[in-house]
């Protein structure tokens, strides 16, 4: 019996292999996005923990100059986390652009499965029909060596 041999099998094992890369780019986007992530809640809470030693520093006698420092950071504290904030912005949209990318290589990766499903169905169709041929000519062959 013969075996079914895909004509468009190494195309099939790209369009894997094209998928399985998609999936490594987007699992590595999304950690970025979860450690940028990550990050800006630091620096919130960071600002968060100034903000309660200017409260404090401001009901206590202390000079002025240090609760212009204090404040100074906090404003610095404010602008990292704006840029925090994009970078964050800015993961999502990778993040977005590479399950973009991946369902676009998983359409691929589906269609040239699906073609050679119907290859091999079409393989296997011909393969019956040519056994039954075989059959009904063994049938036919048996008939008339038992007719005299």
């Amino acid at each position: 019996m013969a075996t079914f041999q895909y004509s468009f099998q190494k195309i099939v094992d790209l369009k894997n292999s094209e998928k399985m890369q998609a999936e490594w780019l987007l699992s590595s986007a999304l950690n970025t996005l979860t450690e940028e992530e990550q990050s800006l809640q630091q620096l919130h809470i960071v600002k968060r923990e100034w903000e309660e030693r200017l409260h404090r520093a401001s009901q206590n006698a202390i000079p002025l100059s240090e609760l212009q420092l204090i404040g100074q950071y906090l404003d610095y504290l404010d602008s990292c986390i704006a840029n925090k904030q994009k970078d964050v912005q800015q993961a999502e949209r990778h993040v977005s652009q590479q399950r973009d990318f991946l369902t676009d290589r998983m359409k691929d990766e589906k269609i040239w499965m699906k073609a050679k499903d119907h290859a091999l169905s079409r393989f296997r169709q011909a393969m019956q029909l040519k056994e039954q041929n075989e059959l009904d000519e063994l049938a036919t062959a048996r008939f008339m060596v038992s007719t005299p």
